[in-house]
């Protein structure tokens, strides 16, 4: 390993125990941002990546490996030597961290559309630890009341915003990746994470579930343009467009429903079946429910 790697390791290390310290749990990640460890079941059969979350007792479950014992955390680290930053696991006790990323990737202006919804819905983001990304764009890391779980979501709040929750996790300042280094903004890095503005928190939850869905059912989404939608992908969107409908779908409460339709689709698309398991099964954990 290179010095300039073996420096990027050790100074992820001692920003992820710091993390630790003040309660986030982490993981080490690598330079794509992505998490440094692989899956022990990646060989295995195609259901048991997507049933195991660290109960075998292994490494290597992206954020339900996070911890803040830090021996476990230097456990982790010296089984990825590779890792040059750290992800904060969000939803968890005693913060149930809330991540609002402002990305600069889109065309929209992810900042002028969050000032648009604070404006249009009366509430302000209060002062608060803001991360700095290499791109330009903004990490705001706020606290959610434990009684309720925030699942996570890309676009749906405003083009641009994405929101990390539960089974998400914030790229940690001091994290070195491929593009720079991840830093804490001036003048935010010894404040504690704000409360979520109970207007803001409104916009962040799923609504209310039907009881006991039924795909068809007159006044209930029956799914059907979610599959339409999923079967019009070209190739290069296949997972995108999947990931997405299967986010709606567990949002408006028929995901479980709309599974095996969903898995046609995408295999008449050209995906596997594994691919498209694996894919809707993220979707149900970013939106907060037990695949």
């Amino acid at each position: 390993m290179a010095t300039t790697d073996r420096k990027a390791t050790t100074l992820a290390l001692a920003h992820a125990l710091s993390a630790a310290e003040r309660g986030l749990a982490v993981i080490p990640l690598s330079r794509t941002k992505l998490p440094a460890l692989r899956s022990p079941h990646r060989a295995g059969a195609p259901a048991e990546p997507l049933s195991c979350h660290g109960e075998c007792g292994r490494f290597g479950h992206g954020v339900h490996d996070a911890s803040t014992d830090p021996a476990r955390i230097r456990e982790l680290f010296a089984a990825a030597p590779w890792a040059t930053g750290y992800g904060i696991a969000c939803g968890l006790p005693p913060h149930h961290l809330v991540g609002v990323d402002l990305d600069t990737k889109s065309e929209t202006d992810s900042s002028a559309a969050l000032r648009e919804l604070a404006l249009r819905h009366l509430f302000t983001i209060p002062p608060t630890v803001v991360v700095l990304t290499p791109s330009g764009g903004r990490h705001l890391w706020l606290t959610g009341p434990p009684d309720s779980v925030v699942p996570n979501s890309a676009g749906r709040l405003a083009p641009g915003i994405d929101i990390r929750g539960a089974g998400g996790y914030l790229v940690g300042p001091g994290s070195r990746t491929r593009h720079g280094v991840y830093t804490t903004a001036p003048g935010t890095t010894h404040l504690p994470p704000a409360p979520c503005p109970p207007a803001l928190l409104r916009l962040l939850l799923p609504p209310p579930r039907p009881h006991h869905p039924v795909p068809g059912t007159p006044g209930t989404p029956d799914g059907r343009g979610l599959i339409h939608f999923v079967l019009a992908a070209h190739e290069g969107q296949r997972n995108t467009r999947l990931f997405w409908a299967a986010c709606r779908a567990y949002e408006n409460g028929i995901g479980p429903a709309l599974l095996g339709p969903l898995l046609k689709a995408a295999q008449a698309t050209g995906l596997t079946e594994r691919e498209a398991r694996t894919t809707i099964a993220s979707a149900a954990r970013m939106t907060g429910h037990r695949p």
